[in-house]
C-alpha cells in the first residue's frame, strides 16, 4: 500500500490473531517429558516418589496387556459420556429458556445463582444417599457439575446475539422457530461450544471424585486404590491415563469448533 507520495507503508494490521502452531504443543509436552525422564536418570529426581516417564510407560503397557487399563477405562468412558450428555442437554434446554424468555429468566437464574456456587463434590455422599451407589449416583453427580456452566455460557452466547440481526429477521417476517435457529443458535454457538471445553474437564474431575468415594472399577478408583498400596508407577499411569482421555477430549472439541465455527 502506498501513502499519498508514493511511498511504501507497512502493513501494521497483524496483531490479535492468533495461531494454533501444532507442532509447538507437541514440542512443549515432548520437552517436559525428556526433561522429566533426564532428571530422574541424573538422580535428581526420586522415583520412589515420582517414578520416570519409563517406568510409567512400563506400567502401561503392562496394565494393558492384562486387560485391567481397557475395563476401567471403559467403565470411566461410559459413565463420563452419560454424564455429559445428560447434564449438557439440560443445560442447554435451561440456557435457550433463559435467555429467549422473559417467564423463565428470573426463575432460572436464582436456581443456578443458589445451587451453582456449591462444591459438586461434596454432594457425592447425598447422591449416594439419594441414588444409591451404583451407577446412577456417579451419573447425576457428573450431569449435576456440568448442567450449570452450560446453563450460563449457553445464556451468555444468547445475549451476545446482535439484536439488530434479530429486529432484521423480525422484519423480515422471519418466524420465531427460523429466528433462533438462523441466528440466534449460529450467534451462540462460539460460547456454546467454548463451555463444552469447561464442562469436559470439569465432568473428568467429577468423575475420578465419585470413583474415588463410591466404585470398585473406574480409573479413579485405580488410582485410589495404587495410592493406598503405594504403588507410584500404577497411580502416575492412571494420571497419565487421565491427562490423555483430557487432550483426546479437547482434540475433539477443536476438530468440532473448526467444523461448525468455519464461517467466522
Amino acid at each position: 500500500m502506498l501513502d499519498a507520495v508514493g511511498r511504501l507503508v507497512p502493513f501494521r494490521a497483524r496483531g490479535f490473531a492468533p495461531r494454533d502452531v501444532p507442532w509447538a504443543s507437541v514440542a512443549t509436552l515432548v520437552g517436559v517429558v525428556l526433561l522429566w525422564q533426564a532428571g530422574a536418570s541424573a538422580g535428581l529426581v526420586s522415583t520412589k516418589f515420582l517414578p520416570a516417564p519409563a517406568q510409567i510407560v512400563r506400567a502401561l503397557i503392562d496394565l494393558g496387556i492384562s486387560g485391567e487399563l481397557w475395563l476401567n477405562l471403559s467403565i470411566s468412558l461410559q459413565r463420563l459420556a452419560i454424564g455429559w450428555v445428560v447434564g449438557t442437554v439440560a443445560g442447554l434446554a435451561l440456557g435457550f429458556a433463559v435467555g429467549l424468555f422473559t417467564l423463565a429468566r428470573s426463575p432460572g437464574m436464582a436456581i443456578v445463582s443458589a445451587l451453582f456456587p456449591i462444591p459438586k463434590i461434596a454432594l457425592v455422599p447425598l447422591f449416594i444417599i439419594w441414588f444409591g451407589i451404583g451407577e446412577g449416583s456417579k451419573v447425576i453427580t457428573l450431569a449435576f457439575g456440568v448442567f450449570f456452566p452450560t446453563v450460563i455460557n449457553t445464556m451468555a452466547g444468547v445475549d451476545g446475539v446482535s439484536r439488530g440481526l434479530i429486529r432484521m429477521g423480525q422484519s423480515f417476517g422471519l418466524s420465531r422457530a427460523a429466528i433462533i435457529c438462523k441466528i440466534v443458535l449460529p450467534g451462540a454457538l462460539p460460547a456454546i461450544l467454548s463451555g463444552f471445553r469447561i464442562t469436559t474437564s470439569t465432568a473428568i474431575i467429577l468423575l475420578v471424585a465419585a470413583e474415588m468415594i463410591g466404585a470398585e472399577k473406574g480409573i479413579g478408583a485405580f488410582v485410589l486404590s495404587a495410592g493406598n498400596l503405594y504403588d507410584t508407577d500404577n497411580l502416575l499411569a492412571g494420571i497419565v491415563v487421565l491427562s490423555l482421555l483430557g487432550l483426546a477430549v479437547s482434540w475433539v472439541l477443536g476438530r468440532i469448533e473448526r467444523a461448525l465455527l468455519s464461517w467466522r
